[in-house]
């Protein structure tokens, strides 16, 4: 698979392992509504995205990122002016922590122009393996030409879509619309009900069918067929029909083959309303009739903010496609660009879950005042659409102390909860669900962990309970099999701890501060 390389590359590849862990801050005032799993992260969100990851990793149904496109125009709410490798360097490590946090069954789409998209692929077949690409859909964002255009007036973006694994990934069927429906009619009063119909002839060009007829120059599917008016019809040149001379009579004697109303035309088999799938297969073509356009976004993001308006907002109805697409109802969804907060504000209005995060100013100015109006029932966007009647709530956080100091000591300010999530995920790789006051944080590949730390024994001296000895050992909870305990220090010599089937880990020395 081709390798894209730019100047500071294996350094970008080291990126999101230097990261630190980081502590998320409640602020309590900037909240709002109920208490609610919906959180809005103001800060960089590199770091934003590693602070996440031991209570995340593998848990996100769905992220959507709309990053800066390097058009060479400096915005005001982000730097869009970056050089290629600069841009390179700043969306690799984020990809890679993304990728961490998606589920198994998980999905991730990216909004992308022109100026860096064929990168962008390259960059995402890397991080995410070219066999988990599902899609790129373009999505029709202006209505009219730009008339200052110097070459071609740009109309569309791409929307990259890749799986976590896409063998275990699947869309979902999009609701039918009346458009769709009306292409169904009933001709000839078919007691089955409406219907409409498919061409009887394929190509003969292709595929085990097209091979055969190259080397033998003969198919069972060429076959003359008598109209009910006594026409003569064989299949175009380089054609053949669809089924075989048997499942045709059959076809025909359950009236699913269409010849006109006169009897007279080339067949079409008919396929009926009732019989077709609940929904709709999703297309790569999304017009702005179907999802809206930018001026639509501008105008939902004038409701809540008119002083200051993004210049390339997205509507709530592309982003409503994609979350039709790709979740349910409680599903987690992520945004770590999230801008004006459309992500959060269709994501809340659709009963997901949501994580957003914003690193500007605009995450207070923009992203607050719009979730507190969903919150309070705002009927713009998608609102009417999917009956929004308000309701909810979100927790606002700042990103807070490093986890470790620089000399790799455990920052006093973390509680046992957060050095235990710490700890599970650099043993597993894997989030730490509901973590327990129980020394013992889980069993993981039939290898338990434990850890020893701020007294959780219930001895409150400087190192009681942080330290492994005999005492301490006993009041552990049990566990047959192998067992990893972080701690101070341990009083059991090594004999005793290989003959009990302990790893000691030493805090902070054993801990990956990274």
């Amino acid at each position: 698979m081709p390798i894209l390389q730019w100047l500071t590359r294996e350094t970008d590849l080291q990126t999101s392992l230097s990261v630190p862990y980081r502590l998320l801050e409640p602020v309590a005032v900037l909240s709002a509504g109920e208490p609610s799993e919906n959180l809005l992260i103001h800060g960089d969100n590199l770091e934003a995205l590693k602070a996440l990851l031991p209570f995340y990793a593998g848990k996100v149904k769905c992220i959507y990122i709309d990053p800066p496109y390097n058009t060479k125009s400096a915005f005001e709410h982000y730097d869009d002016n970056l050089e290629h490798t600069q841009w390179l360097a700043m969306i690799y490590p984020r990809l890679e922590l993304l990728r961490d946090l998606l589920a198994e069954d998980g999905s991730i789409w990216v909004s992308i122009d022109d100026n860096e998209g064929h990168y962008l692929k390259v960059v995402m077949d890397e991080v995410f393996g070219r066999g988990n690409f599902i899609a790129n859909c373009i999505w029709q964002k202006k209505a009219s030409p730009q008339a200052n255009a110097v070459w071609l007036s740009d109309s569309h973006d791409h929307l990259f879509a890749y799986a976590k694994k896409k063998a275990v990934w699947r869309p979902n069927l999009l609701i039918r619309t009346e458009e769709a429906n009306a292409r169904y009619s009933n001709p000839d009063n078919d007691e089955r009900g409406v219907w409409t119909s498919g061409d009887c002839a394929i190509s003969l060009t292709g595929g085990q069918r097209g091979a055969q007829y190259a080397k033998t120059g003969f198919s069972e599917n060429i076959y003359e067929i008598t109209t009910p008016s006594g026409r003569k019809v064989m299949p175009a040149t380089g054609t053949c029909w669809r089924f075989s001379e048997k499942r045709f009579a059959e076809l025909v004697s359950e009236n699913r083959i269409w010849f006109g109303k006169e009897g007279n035309n080339v067949p079409r088999y008919k396929r009926f309303l009732s019989e077709v799938q609940d929904g709709i297969v999703a297309m790569t073509v999304w017009l702005r009739t179907e999802v809206g356009d930018n001026q639509e976004a501008k105008r939902e993001v004038i409701q809540f903010n008119n002083e200051e308006v993004f210049a390339t907002p997205k509507p709530e109805r592309l982003l409503k496609r994609i979350l039709d697409i790709a979740t349910k109802a409680g599903d987690l969804i992520l945004d770590s660009f999230l801008g004006s907060g459309t992500t959060a504000a269709v994501a809340h209005k659709m009963g997901r879950r949501y994580i957003g995060i914003e690193m500007g100013e605009h995450c207070i100015t923009h992203c607050v005042p719009r979730l507190k109006k969903v919150i309070e029932g705002e009927q713009g966007g998608i609102s009417q659409a999917v009956n929004w009647q308000g309701g909810g709530g979100f927790r606002f956080y700042r990103l807070g102390e490093p986890v470790f100091d620089e000399h790799g000591k455990i920052n006093p300010a973390i509680r046992f909860d957060h050095l235990a999530s710490h700890i599970w995920f650099c043993e597993t790789r894997t989030a730490l669900d509901n973590p327990a006051k129980s020394p013992l944080l889980g069993v993981f590949n039939g290898v338990a962990y434990y850890l020893l730390y701020n007294g959780i024994l219930g001895d409150k001296r400087p190192d009681g309970g942080n330290v492994l000895t005999t005492p301490v050992l006993r009041h552990l909870p049990p566990f047959d099999g192998p067992k990893v305990i972080y701690g101070e220090s341990s009083r059991l010599g090594a004999e005793r701890l290989k003959t009990a089937g302990i790893t000691f880990k030493q805090t902070p020395y054993d801990i990956k501060a990274r």
